[in-house]
Formats: C-alpha cells, structure tokens, sequence
C-alpha cells in the first residue's frame, strides 16, 4: 500500500485502482499506463516536478499526451520561469520513484497546479505511487486533497 492509497482511504474519498505489469525498458510511463490498462490518453494526468526561479519546488498535473507549459506553470505559480526538476530531487522530494511520482501522499507537501482540462473530465487517473499502479478519482478530490490550483499548463 502506497502513501497515496493511504491518503485517499484516510480521506474517504472514492477511488479506484488499476495495476498493470510496467516494462522497465519503457521511456514513457504515461503512454505506457494508457496502452496498458486501455484508457483514453487525454484521461490518464502525469506528475511532473518543476523548479522555479525562486527556489521552490512546484507540482505539475498535465494529460499524457501533452506536455507541461514551464512559462504557464511559473505564471499560475506567481514566478518568473520554471524549468523540469532534476529527477533525484524529485524522488527526493515527493517520497517516490520517477515513472511512479504521485500528486498524493508525497512526502512533503509542494505547491499543485492541475491542468484546467481536468475539469471537463468525470474521473481521471493518477499515479497511485509506483510504477504499474493507477488511481482512478474525480478531479475535484484530487484538488481538494492536494490544495491544487487549476491553470491552463498543458502543451499539445
């Protein structure tokens, strides 16, 4: 059981999970997660981790087939410029591996910003914590439970 399931049973919020068998030589977890368990690609949301220009450290949410807007993010975060995270630092700072990076349950508690195309979706999916591990929930409770502010950050 993952720090994420654990934050959604605490919370009672409704949830489900999909698990799938990960292919380590895989460069694309998200894509990969989608092909695996079937799901619409716009449906399945990637945690990215950004770094801005004053220091902190910001959470991304974005569709799988879509990529962060580093300038919306430091925007929708009230900064200059925002670049990727260093991997390690990101594991460092969430608590998880990269590939299985979830918004919930990290281990420290970072600034979240959810794409607004979120919105128009009944549920979506997030990493539940590990690779091979999907959560199915409302974006509302996603939002809720990680204090995101919703921003237009995804790139086609």
């Amino acid at each position: 059981m993952t720090p994420a399931v654990k934050m959604l049973e605490k919370a009672g919020v409704a949830f489900q999970l999909a698990s799938y068998e990960h292919d380590p030589r895989s460069p694309a977890y998200g894509e990969e997660a989608a092909r695996a368990l079937g799901l619409p690609p716009d449906e399945v949301f990637k945690t990215l981790l950004a770094r801005l220009d004053d220091g902190r450290l910001a959470v991304a949410i974005v569709p799988v087939p879509c990529q962060l807007d580093l300038k919306a993010l430091a925007r929708a975060a009230g900064a200059r410029k925002a670049s990727l995270a260093d991997p390690a630092e990101a594991e460092r700072a969430t608590g998880y591996v990269v590939g299985g990076i979830s918004p919930l349950g990290q281990r420290k508690r970072l600034p979240t910003f959810l794409d607004e195309s979120a919105r128009r979706l009944e549920t979506i999916h997030v990493s539940g914590g590990r690779r091979g591990l999907e959560i199915r929930l409302a974006p509302g409770d996603l939002a809720r439970l990680t204090s995101a502010r919703e921003a237009p950050l995804a790139r086609r």
